[in-house]
């Protein structure tokens, strides 16, 4: 696993396509079901994609507003 990333949310990278083009890349190298974790970001708005990209990649990922 590389190191730790850090992403800026209030830089372009912290759009929700981006965010979700990471966790489809966490989630195959974690071997996570990545359609799952996808709809999970996915069923409502940006905060819920924001707390569920944490809740799965946290330990590999840190989020800065």
């Amino acid at each position: 696993m590389p190191s730790k990333l850090v992403i800026k949310l209030n830089s372009p990278k912290g759009n929700a396509f981006y965010l979700l083009g990471v966790a489809r890349k966490y989630s195959r190298m974690l071997g996570l079901n990545t359609k799952q974790v996808h709809d999970e970001m996915t069923q409502s708005d940006y905060e819920n994609l924001i707390k569920t990209f944490e809740k799965y990649f946290s330990e590999y990922v840190t989020l800065q507003p």
